[in-house]
């Protein structure tokens, strides 16, 4: 196995990581905590709690599905993106690639579940300093999908490839570096 097919096989592991985690938080939150109606509440910490909300829409509640024909829509659409993501860490060959796209693709998968099944996405992370929510109810999926999408933003940004040597400029080093006799 080469090294790029390991990478893609760990990119892949880790998205069936982030699905699993976040199906399986959503069910301990809406199950075993209880919270089983939207607005359900439960304190955790002084700055996180648990607050069940049904989110309708994509990201930061846009394009809100009031139909059934808008929510398979929104299916379709997340669908066409988990898949352009999938050919996207397939063609991948380096691990700082394809790891962000791993946290991506699981995250996706994870919210286009919720949809499918119950018409909406289930989020119950409430983060906030006292009265002030600095984010929107969110849950694992969307975190790693925030997370993923950070890092790709960052490593276009800041990670550059280095050019490679010419011929003609490795051989003038190379020149400079004997002494003359």
């Amino acid at each position: 196995m080469s090294v790029a097919w390991r990478n893609r096989g760990l990119g892949l592991l880790l998205a069936a990581v982030v699905y699993a985690a976040d199906q399986w938080l959503k069910r301990f939150v809406t199950g075993p905590l209880g919270l089983s109606y939207e607005g359900d509440h439960y304190d955790l910490l002084p700055f996180f709690d648990f607050t069940r909300t049904h989110n309708y829409g994509v990201s930061l509640g846009m394009l809100e599905a009031t139909s059934p024909e808008m929510r398979w829509g929104l299916v379709g659409l997340t669908g066409l993106i988990a898949l352009v993501v999938t050919v996207w860490l397939l063609r991948e060959r380096k691990l700082g690639e394809i790891l962000p796209l791993g946290l991506i693709l699981g995250g996706a998968l994870g919210n286009i579940r919720d949809r499918v099944v119950y018409g909406y996405v289930v989020d119950f992370a409430d983060l906030h300093i006292g009265n002030f929510r600095p984010f929107l109810i969110f849950n694992v999926a969307d975190a790693a999908i925030s997370i993923g999408v950070v890092i790709i933003l960052a490593r276009a940004l800041f990670m550059r490839e280095k050019p490679a040597a010419s011929q003609s400029g490795t051989e003038a080093e190379q020149a400079a570096e004997i002494p003359d006799a």
